[in-house]
């Protein structure tokens, strides 16, 4: 007599139904188990299974049924009936594609690379209310990526000395000025005062330059604070909040969306959390897959890495989670990636940020190319002759990448860009 079922639950033969959504694993048996068996036991828990075989099973269960029909080495694609999912309910998609399977016996290790949506599901959710296109008309920008800089220290400052700083970053060219993940409304620095001093700062820098400024702005905290928080950001004429995306929760992005599209107001993404989920590369969550679900319940923009920063990830992986974010149509990638149509959902910007300085600037277009938000922070901050020096020498980075220039002949005629050069050189900081 059986008593589990796992088994029924893998079909190799199996071909997915056009809106059925597949989801990519690597996995890792725990002893004794074997392949066929751990992957039976994933299709199993992420939809209609248990433990043991049932005394009584309506025949229409069968239909609701996971499959698991490729497994290739460590590697398995899973099925899943459109019907196992809610409409417009991302967290209840995370619950079972990536809820108590992570924690099986059954499984030494398990990761969740990827899951192809398919339109059926998609067209339920809203996406960025603005897409890179409606970002650049808001900023004027078109010819070059949009730019921005956090205070450094990223915390300690007053929200006067804030905004000084900032004025000095958009006076040097920038874009953004940005709040970094763990500052939201401290006893030094509360949000309300930052949020007006900035304003003020931002209407002179504007009226100087002729050119639109703006912040990311955090507003991360509990999701009706959020609210009072974006509804302050548009009184004072913002266009943009902040949010750590990944401690938040994809409920309360999703909700915050909405509100913030209704005020106006584009969602900047940071992913702080997110190696919690995906640095280990055999267990947990890939940033793809992160940035795949913000996308689709409607941030603007979401940090993806340097490559050639402070932070782990390596150029395929920021070109891999750039196409994501910017393309309408990605083709799949072996055991990385699989194909998605976005449908009528907007594009997102693939935000760059993390131990950047003029001298990687370059390296940095030549991975993601000129969509993109560019954050240089320290490397701004850290210049000889202080924080707009920096700022411009970063824009003096960015129009040699555009003219095809080398920095060291740019410098020639750039003295920012030299003194930055003479600091920094082209290092890569570990």
């Amino acid at each position: 007599m059986a008593i589990d079922w796992y088994e029924e639950f893998v079909d190799l033969d199996y071909t997915p139904a056009p809106d059925e959504l597949v989801a990519l694993f690597s996995f890792e048996p725990a002893e004794g188990i074997s392949r066929e068996e751990a992957v039976g036991r994933i299709a199993s828990e992420s939809s209609t299974g248990t433990w043991t075989t049932l005394f009584t099973l309506p025949p229409r269960m069968k239909a609701l049924q996971a499959t698991a029909f490729s497994i290739e080495g460590n590697y398995v694609k899973i099925a899943y009936p459109l019907d196992l999912w809610e409409e417009g309910n991302v967290v209840q998609l995370l619950s079972g594609i990536a809820g108590n399977i992570f924690g099986m016996k059954a499984l030494a290790n398990l990761r969740l690379i990827d899951a192809a949506l398919p339109s059926e599901y998609l067209r339920h959710f809203k996406g960025p209310h603005f897409g890179m296109d409606g970002i650049r008309d808001m900023m004027g920008v078109y010819d070059r990526p949009l730019t921005g800089a956090v205070p450094k220290p990223k915390v300690g400052f007053t929200a006067a000395e804030h905004a000084e700083i900032g004025f000095e970053t958009w006076m040097g060219g920038f874009d953004f000025v940005k709040d970094d993940e763990n500052l939201t409304s401290m006893p030094f620095n509360r949000f309300d005062d930052r949020v007006r001093l900035l304003a003020e700062k931002r209407d002179q820098a504007e009226q100087a330059t002729g050119e639109a400024k703006s912040a990311f702005i955090n507003i991360t905290a509990d999701t009706e604070t959020m609210k009072k928080r974006a509804d302050l950001l548009a009184e004072f004429g913002w266009n943009y909040a902040m949010i750590d995306v990944v401690v938040t929760g994809t409920a309360a992005v999703a909700t915050l969306r909405d509100y913030c599209s209704d005020l106006g107001l584009a969602i900047h993404a940071h992913r702080a959390m997110h190696a919690a989920f995906d640095r280990n590369p055999k267990h947990g969550i890939s940033m793809q897959f992160l940035a795949k679900i913000m996308r689709l319940v409607g941030v603007s923009q979401i940090h993806t890495g340097t490559a050639v920063g402070k932070l782990v990830g390596t150029k395929a992986e920021a070109t891999l989670l750039a196409d994501m974010l910017r393309e309408q149509r990605t083709s799949p990638v072996h055991h990385t990636a699989l194909e998605q149509d976005w449908g009528a959902i907007k594009s997102a910007f693939p935000v760059s940020s993390g131990g950047l300085h003029p001298g990687l600037v370059p390296d940095v277009l030549d991975i993601y190319g000129a969509d993109l938000v560019l954050l240089v922070s320290g490397g701004i901050h850290g210049h000889p002759e202080g924080t707009r020096a920096g700022a411009t020498a970063t824009m003096q980075a960015i129009e040699a990448w555009q003219d095809g220039e080398s920095l060291e002949e740019k410098a020639k005629s750039a003295p920012e860009l030299s003194k930055a050069l003479e600091k920094w050189g082209h290092y890569k900081p570990k």
